[in-house]
C-alpha cells in the first residue's frame, strides 16, 4: 500500500480525523499539529467555544500568513529580477568595452 492509500488518524482541536492523503504520514501529522496549535492559539483570544467559528478564524489567520508570505516572495522575486537585469546591463557594457579595445 502506498502513502496515497493509507488512512492516517490526526487529532485537531480535540477531534480525531481519519484522513486519506497522498503525502507522507509524518508530514500530514506535522500539518495537523500546526493547525491544532493555531486553533488553540486563536481560541485563547476568543470568547466563543464554537469549534466551527474557531476553525474559520484559524483559516483566516493561516490565509493571512500565506498571503503575506506570497507577497514577500513576489517582492523578493522582483528585486532579484531587477538586480539580474542590472548585472546583465553592466556585463554587456564591460563586454562591449573590452570588444572595442581588442
Amino acid at each position: 500500500m502506498d502513502s496515497s492509500d493509507a488512512i492516517i488518524q490526526v487529532e485537531i482541536f480535540g477531534q480525531t480525523y481519519p484522513i486519506r492523503a497522498g503525502v507522507e504520514a509524518d508530514y500530514l501529522r506535522k500539518l495537523a499539529s500546526f493547525v491544532d496549535q493555531k486553533m488553540i492559539e486563536i481560541s485563547r483570544g476568543m470568547t466563543t467555544i464554537d469549534p466551527l467559528k474557531i476553525a474559520v478564524m484559524t483559516a483566516l489567520a493561516v490565509a493571512d500568513e500565506l498571503h503575506q508570505e506570497k507577497e514577500k516572495s513576489r517582492r523578493l522575486d522582483a528585486m532579484v529580477y531587477d538586480k539580474s537585469l542590472e548585472c546583465t546591463r553592466q556585463l554587456d557594457q564591460i563586454l562591449k568595452k573590452n570588444t572595442k579595445q581588442d
